[in-house]
């Protein structure tokens, strides 16, 4: 007979699938061409949906078997571009939402958990440091695109569904940080891009039971390389690495560091004025602790530019 329990191996390894796979606080997205240069005064708004599944790797000494996740994600983004002393930048957000399913054996014993609802909302700042200076898009237009170095800073906030009496949640009830540092290089019809950051997160201090729930930073690197067929259509290659994201339990420490990579496809294509579709998918290359899954992402995005640009 089937048994549903909030069994507490359990819940431990949906927090990790959940707080390091969900759209809020995601360490391991790979997502291409975010410091491509955009002109000043142009505005994207888009909405996006992910499927992931696959196995979950548990620590060895949890009596849990047989984990599986399923995740749905749904996203809504807004960004703009404007000038900041001459260079370039951005400000942007997104609103996800989530619907998470976990199974496995505890103890031997057939367990599900279900979880969903609002997720973190997440806040962007990007300004380009070196090359392509803020232009309008008629300046844009005209200038071939170069090399260039910029530096973001993501700021997800405690805005999801939380519940302190709830092991598992989807909101992560504490902020968390990410600067980062990302080069972009065409070479022709070819783009390639690096970027490298971490996450950091502040304490949780209403945890289930009343205990404190901290977090050693995640770093992460990525690289990708693609290829333009024409103005807005463009598939690119990409590998993510992330190390790091020890929990700790009111300061005694979880065995659940991560040392992960991943590698997916993006492809991008217009598909109106305006209008641009989106099909990403991605893989587990080495899990160590954490989601081992398969993800597919659909995305449609509009961007237009204020009229007095």
């Amino acid at each position: 007979m089937r048994r549903r329990t909030d069994s507490t191996g359990l819940c431990a390894c949906l927090i990790a699938v959940l707080l390091f796979h969900a759209a809020a606080v995601h360490a391991q997205e790979l997502e291409p061409r975010t410091y491509s240069p955009s002109p000043v005064g142009t505005n994207f708004v888009g909405a996006s949906y992910s499927y992931l599944t696959g196995d979950v790797t548990t620590d060895p000494s949890l009596p849990v078997t047989n984990v599986q996740a399923h995740i749905n994600t749904f996203a809504l983004a807004y960004v703009h571009t404007f000038s900041l002393a001459g260079r370039s930048s951005s400000l942007g957000f997104v609103l996800p939402a989530m619907s998470a399913n976990l199974s496995g054996n505890v103890i031997d014993a057939p367990t599900e958990i279900h979880r969903g609802g609002a997720g973190d909302v997440r806040l962007r700042f990007a300004l380009n440091l070196i090359g392509n200076p803020a232009m309008s898009p008629e300046e844009f237009a005209r200038h071939p695109p170069g090399p260039s170095l910029g530096v973001s800073l993501t700021m997800s906030a405690p805005t999801g569904v939380y519940e302190s009496s709830r092991l598992v949640n989807v909101g992560t009830n504490r902020w968390s940080f990410k600067p980062e540092v990302g080069l972009s290089y065409p070479w022709g019809r070819w783009f390639f891009e690096a970027s490298a950051g971490a996450w950091f997160f502040t304490t949780n201090h209403d945890y289930v039971g009343g205990r404190e729930r901290s977090q050693d930073p995640i770093f992460t690197a990525q690289l990708y390389g693609g290829y333009t067929f024409r103005p807005g259509m463009w598939l690119a290659g990409a590998v993510g690495y992330v190390e790091g994201g020890r929990t700790s339990i009111n300061g005694v420490a979880d065995r659940n560091r991560q040392s992960n990579a991943r590698y997916g496809l993006t492809f991008s294509a217009p598909i109106a004025a305006g209008w641009s579709a989106k099909v990403a998918v991605s893989n587990g290359l080495v899990t160590r602790i954490g989601g081992d899954y398969k993800s597919i992402t659909l995305a449609v995005q509009y961007r237009w530019f204020d009229r007095n640009r």
